[in-house]
């Protein structure tokens, strides 16, 4: 019997318990080999520098039998900023993957839809006041813990503008570039009326960077992505018949206003992780799982490997 006449070769199933997946080789493989050249490019970021060292004395130092100078320049100085990231990227990664799936559309992610715009906003309005009790805010909780918090409140905000029982994907990205807009157009304000000083300061960090990050940063932006992580793998489960239809999806028994709703809060807090550790950094969660689904050959973004 011919190939014509037998169809293509379906993937095939797993079952664990209750637990049932679709094994797809060429999806593992790809998965593999991209964390594996993220390894590598973590590694090379780690070598290069003033001080530069080869690859094979970073991952002895990696490993713990390299010599004292490395140690200072692998652990104390390089790693913290490295460590920071790969955090960046993972959470950008798994975070346009979510919001390009539930809105069903490739140019849903964080950036387009207003998130790393709210948290820049607020960000550059406690660098630019001056004096006052905001500035006390911004000296005691940072910059940090601003962004983080005007990147989950404008993903709330487009989350509730868009919501009409129900969300739907074509409203959830027209309302998120409006407010986008809107976000930007406060932060060209600010910057336009603030002192120069001030706004030196707030356009540095809004390129963006990984310069000084402190071992302190990278342990919360790391926990607070791995806990958001853990939440996502477990929604993911029921996130998969979504992907057919809201009626075939309540067919199944999938709660599915909930789960959108916890993924959809999960790749905000996720994109106001990144931003708040290395500012806002745009691209990366809009092309990322374009990449990884198209090398993995997936109908939609898949969560591992972008």
């Amino acid at each position: 019997m011919s190939k014509a006449e037998t169809g293509p070769a379906l993937a095939a199933g797993v079952r664990l318990g209750q637990v049932s997946f679709v094994w797809r080789p060429w999806l593992v493989l790809v998965t593999l080999v991209l964390a594996g050249s993220a390894f590598l490019l973590f590694c090379l970021s780690i070598a290069v520098g003033d001080f530069p060292i080869g690859l094979s004395r970073v991952v002895a130092t990696l490993l713990g039998r390299g010599e004292q100078v490395d140690e200072f320049v692998v652990m104390d100085l390089r790693m913290p900023r490295a460590l920071a990231g790969l955090v960046v990227g993972v959470a950008l990664g798994v975070s346009g993957a979510i919001t390009q799936s539930v809105a069903r559309n490739p140019l849903a992610s964080p950036d387009i839809l207003g998130i790393t715009g709210g948290a820049s906003t607020v960000a550059v309005f406690l660098v630019t006041v001056s004096g006052g009790t905001a500035a006390a805010v911004a000296g005691s909780v940072g910059l940090s813990a601003a962004a983080l918090l005007g990147g989950l409140g404008t993903g709330l905000l487009v989350y509730f503008l868009a919501w009409r029982r129900g969300i739907d994907g074509f409203r959830l990205i027209l309302i998120g570039i409006s407010v986008s807009a809107v976000t930007q157009a406060l932060t060209t304000w600010l910057l336009v009326s603030a002192d120069i000083r001030d706004v030196a300061r707030a356009q540095a960090w809004l390129v963006g960077s990984l310069d000084g990050r402190s071992w302190h940063e990278v342990q919360v932006a790391s926990w607070g992505s791995l806990v958001l992580l853990v939440v996502v793998a477990a929604a993911a489960f029921q996130f998969k018949p979504m992907h057919l239809g809201d009626d075939v999806a309540a067919g199944l028994g999938v709660r599915y206003t909930r789960v959108r709703a916890v993924l959809l809060l999960c790749a905000v807090l996720l994109a106001a992780v990144a931003v708040s550790a290395a500012g806002p950094v745009p691209f990366v969660a809009l092309v990322a799982p374009q990449v990884a689904m198209r090398l993995a050959r997936c109908p939609t973004p898949p969560l591992v490997a972008s």
